[in-house]
């Protein structure tokens, strides 16, 4: 079978799986989408016994089918590899009574590396199937952790550039260093004076100035995208819960066919979107449960059927969640809408002019795989305390909010289902809001004094990733406002006025 792709906005244009990577946002500003959504063909019981990497072939193949069997495999093995600091890529601990999915194995420690590892694999592959001669330029908005997991892929590759804005004083510092000291001919790195969402919304903008592209075209570029609006992106996170659920299987903590909750610290809704993705291959996942932070737009969102950014938006320890505009829910709504591109089309051009939208009741109902949840900053501090006190185990903020949603959802519900909580972040990123949890007593030391002591508390090895950023040089220190990105992007490139 061979699967195309469309954009949300525009039903009736198909393309392959490579152009849709390669071009990362449809030219209508909507985001691709697969034409169906395939189903797995192999068992639990097969993948119970596979490798993350072969896990990742049975997956990929069903969304990636205009790429060969050995292109394939040659993106993930090249993905996978010692890069990760455990064998598994992917391990599963038990915390109490629920599952963590430690995703922040990889080179920058956070969970963009299990799709950030593959991208550029995938997208210089699909480059030449396409005969693209032009240099790719990644062009990329982070809330902190996209942006240093990209940079790492993306470094030194040929025939790509990469530049990367991030919101100035948003993100923190550990996020911060690892950009700014991030070594690569091809890098850049910009802090802009906004928020998240005006850099994600700068992005986007500068994909949709059609002169902006005929003036890079002509001096030898074209753009694509490393965010999660990228299919590129996607993808490969399908994997991990599909993985998850067999291994589950295969260390006997489930039945096969025994259906799990899942519970995903949520900002852009990629990675939730990707454990619907799984679910609708096959995967038995009951609820999906949305955990947001005090920039709770999503929860609002799945009480009222009510999509409304125009509200206070909120600094928090959880930076990577500091989002009010989820550009990976359009992927969902479109789904919900029947995939009615034109009814997608006017709830996104409402949410752009008038900053809220309002789904009808029938796509509401469709909504029933979902549970919205959120934690407040005192509640995620008192989860690490907790926890750390209670089992030894010490996690980050994000995973913190996941942890006391779940642990929310289960007392309200009295749903008795096994819980799978994706843990997106090492604790090492965001030290300083993880020790004062654990003890107020931290507060007094420095960054990497407190990096020390987060080593003795949790008996995990300080990562290399941190390491790495003790003594670096600062490479990058770029600053524009929000209307400069495109000057910014043009001086980058050497694209004269």
């Amino acid at each position: 079978m061979n699967l195309l792709y469309k954009s949300t906005r525009n039903a009736d244009k198909t393309v392959t799986a490579s152009q849709a990577i390669l071009k990362g946002l449809a030219e209508d500003g909507g985001l691709f989408v697969p034409t169906e959504l395939p189903k797995l063909d192999v068992t639990m019981n097969e993948l119970k016994t596979m490798s993350y990497q072969e896990t990742a072939y049975a997956v990929m193949k069903q969304f990636l089918t205009d790429f060969t069997e050995e292109e394939l495999k040659h993106c993930i093995n090249s993905a996978y590899d010692s890069k990760f600091d455990t064998e598994v890529i992917a391990p599963l601990v038990k915390v109490g009574d629920t599952y963590h999915l430690e995703l922040f194995h990889g080179a920058t420690i956070a969970f963009k590396d299990m799709a950030l590892s593959i991208l550029p694999h995938l997208l210089t592959t699909a480059a030449k199937k396409n005969n693209v001669t032009k240099d790719i330029v990644i062009l990329t908005a982070t809330s902190g952790d996209t942006g240093k997991a990209a940079l790492a892929g993306f470094a030194d590759v040929p025939g790509t550039k990469i530049i990367v804005f991030y919101p100035k004083n948003g993100v923190s510092k550990v996020q911060e260093l690892q950009m700014v000291t991030q070594k690569g001919d091809n890098t850049s790195v910009v802090a802009i004076h906004g928020n998240f969402d005006n850099a994600q919304s700068g992005v986007k903008a500068l994909f949709e100035d059609k002169e902006l592209e005929k003036e890079l075209s002509e001096a030898g570029y074209q753009f694509s995208s490393a965010n999660s609006i990228n299919i590129g992106r996607l993808v490969p996170q399908v994997v991990y819960y599909v993985y998850a659920y067999a291994k589950l299987l295969e260390n006997e903590e489930i039945e096969n066919g025994e259906e799990i909750n899942v519970t995903v610290p949520t900002g852009n809704f990629g990675n939730i979107l990707a454990a619907y993705y799984a679910k609708q291959m096959g995967v038995p996942i009951a609820k999906l449960i949305c955990a947001s932070n005090e920039n709770k737009v999503l929860f609002d969102f799945f009480k009222t059927g009510k999509y409304d950014r125009n509200r206070e938006f909120v600094l928090t320890s959880s930076p990577s969640m500091d989002i009010l505009i989820s550009s990976n829910l359009e992927r969902l709504i479109y789904t919900i809408a029947g995939q009615d591109a034109k009814k997608n089309s006017e709830l996104m051009e409402a949410l752009k002019k008038d900053g809220v939208y309002e789904i009808t009741p029938e796509m509401k109902e469709k909504l029933s795989d979902f549970e919205g949840g959120y934690s407040t900053e005192e509640e995620t501090k008192e989860t690490i305390g907790g926890t750390y006190k209670s089992t030894g185990y010490v996690m980050d903020t994000h995973t913190a909010v996941a942890a006391h949603v779940s642990r929310a959802y289960r007392d309200a519900s009295k749903d008795q289902k096994k819980m799978l909580v994706a843990s997106t972040a090492s604790p090492y990123k965001f030290a300083r809001s993880v020790m004062t949890a654990i003890d107020e007593k931290y507060d007094e030391l420095e960054e990497f004094a407190l990096i020390d002591e987060l080593e003795k508390v949790s008996g995990v090895a300080i990562p290399n990733a941190i390491e790495e950023i003790r003594n670096a040089q600062i490479r990058h220190t770029k600053e524009c406002d929000v209307d400069k990105m495109k000057e910014t992007v043009k001086e980058i490139l050497g694209v004269e006025e």
